[in-house]
């Protein structure tokens, strides 16, 4: 196993109320990382930014930058406020940079970081508000993800593509 390898397993855990405050301590430092690029707030998504929802322990963060290529020169800046780049899948073909605190094997944050021209992030936002927005909505989400996980603990791939119809059906509407 590399150093860099996943250690944790898919785990989800009710909602905690520590969440924010999580996202907030790190939002301070990751906006003076990539404030010479930054376009537009640094944002809590995923299921730790919904009030209430059961969520693997994971504080995601995105962030917009005005280009792709310039965020990579602030690789340096976010390892010395203690961010692992944590390359992903696709990364380069999205126009994504991925990192994650204090580090890949063991995280509790992960960060987004994705040029403004992408067509990507603006669903994570829309997906965001509306679970806030829907608690019953929220609710079958987390029952969908217990279900995942307890399949197979490992399997991030499965437990992704798991979700993904919810997902699309919710920002159609369907849902």
């Amino acid at each position: 196993m590399t150093p860099d390898a996943r250690l944790d397993e898919i785990v989800i855990v009710p909602y905690d109320p520590r969440w924010p405050e999580l996202y907030a301590q790190q939002r301070a430092a990751v906006t003076a990382a990539l404030a010479p690029v930054l376009a537009g707030p640094v944002e809590h998504i995923g299921s730790t930014s919904v009030p209430g929802l059961a969520a693997k322990p994971i504080i995601d963060m995105l962030a917009r930058v005005t280009d792709y290529h310039a965020a990579a020169a602030l690789a340096p800046a976010m390892a010395r406020i203690g961010w692992a780049h944590a390359p992903e899948p696709a990364d380069e073909q999205l126009r994504r940079w991925s990192y994650c605190f204090p580090g890949i094997a063991r995280r509790s944050h992960h960060l987004h970081v994705v040029e403004f021209a992408s067509t990507g992030w603006p669903t994570w936002l829309a997906f965001r508000d509306r679970l806030r927005a829907d608690p019953a909505a929220a609710g079958r989400y987390a029952a969908l993800k217990a279900e995942l996980a307890a399949r197979d603990a490992r399997d991030r791939v499965a437990y992704r593509a798991g979700k993904a119809p919810f997902i699309e059906d919710t920002l159609a509407g369907r849902e």
